[in-house]
């Protein structure tokens, strides 16, 4: 793993140290809400893949949030931070804390496909987790931020005929908010910058190591076509799929991040106010990609989903 990434992700998963101490502190039967550890909601190549569930013990509304656990397209159980999701379930959000399949294993495409199914199944256990299937929202940081604004951009209607019922369930999501997200891998931080694995992004080449199988040889080879590098470039960038049905969409960006620039917020919020979305965007001034007090954020993001997914 490269040093830069595991750079940026201890920063994030540090950025709220009070907080996450306070949540360690309490003992299980102490906490205001339970926490199912590894729901299993779809398998791979056989392996599972999980989600953490956390239910308010009391006063929950009725409404799912999706936490995306990504940064870096690197994902994993250990990184499900409490106290990250804590002020949503103080709110009584029932919190579902995703852990898809993991760079440098899983492409970002491949990524995408676990972010739908594990959205697919919360929607089809709604009545289990006495949430209200349409009205579910999403999260998350850096990467946690691409995939929740591809859920909200991308989201698609599930297929009537599918086998597999969960696959019957849209993977639309009803409200975003989420904290500097890459939205344009092809115009990264200024028109025509090519950031697939390239440029500022250049150190994390793995999830952009796009590969297909072939019939022939019966292995996965790379796809090494600029074009259809491109192509694959274009649609796993948010902007890409803007509509005037998508979400409301809540972006939090430091206007010092080198990372991801801020332009990448407000391309995407942009061209989400143009097709008449509503968004807002929340500028910190000289914060980079993450800052020590980001923890004070969350209570934005909990407004957003307030505001949009109370019932009226």
């Amino acid at each position: 793993m490269n040093p830069l990434f595991c750079r940026a992700v201890v920063a994030l998963l540090a950025s709220l140290p009070i907080i996450a101490a306070g949540a360690a502190s309490l003992r299980a039967e102490d906490a205001p809400f339970t926490r199912t550890e590894d729901v299993i909601y779809g398998r791979k190549y056989g392996t599972a893949l999980t989600m953490d569930v956390f239910t308010p013990k009391e006063n929950a509304n009725g409404v799912g949030i999706v936490f995306a656990i990504s940064g870096g397209w690197f994902s994993a159980h250990e990184a499900i931070n409490v106290g990250f999701i804590r002020e949503f379930l103080n709110r009584g959000y029932t919190v579902f804390a995703v852990v898809h399949g993991s760079q440098p294993k899983f492409t970002i495409p491949e990524v995408l496909e676990d972010m739908h199914r594990a959205v697919r199944f919360i929607r089809s256990k709604a009545d289990q987790y006495k949430i209200d299937p349409n009205r579910i929202g999403i999260t998350g940081a850096s990467v946690g931020g691409h995939l929740s604004l591809m859920q909200g951009t991308a989201g698609t209607l599930g297929k009537p005929d599918a086998k597999d019922p969960v696959d019957r369930q849209s993977s639309r999501v009803q409200a975003v908010a989420c904290f500097f997200p890459p939205t344009d891998f092809l115009n990264y931080g200024k028109p025509g910058e090519n950031a697939i694995g390239r440029g500022v992004l250049k150190d994390f080449r793995a999830p952009f190591d796009f590969h297909e199988y072939d019939n022939k040889t019966r292995a996965f080879v790379p796809i090494t076509d600029e074009e259809r590098i491109l192509t694959i470039g274009r649609s796993i960038s948010p902007v890409n799929h803007v509509s005037n049905d998508d979400p409301p969409t809540l972006i939090i960006h430091g206007d010092a991040d080198l990372l991801v620039p801020i332009q990448q917020a407000e391309l995407v919020l942009g061209k989400l106010k143009e097709a008449g979305v509503p968004t807002e965007l929340v500028v910190k001034k000289g914060a980079a990609h993450g800052w020590p007090d980001l923890g004070k954020d969350i209570s934005t993001l909990a407004d957003w989903f307030d505001k949009h997914l109370a019932k009226k």
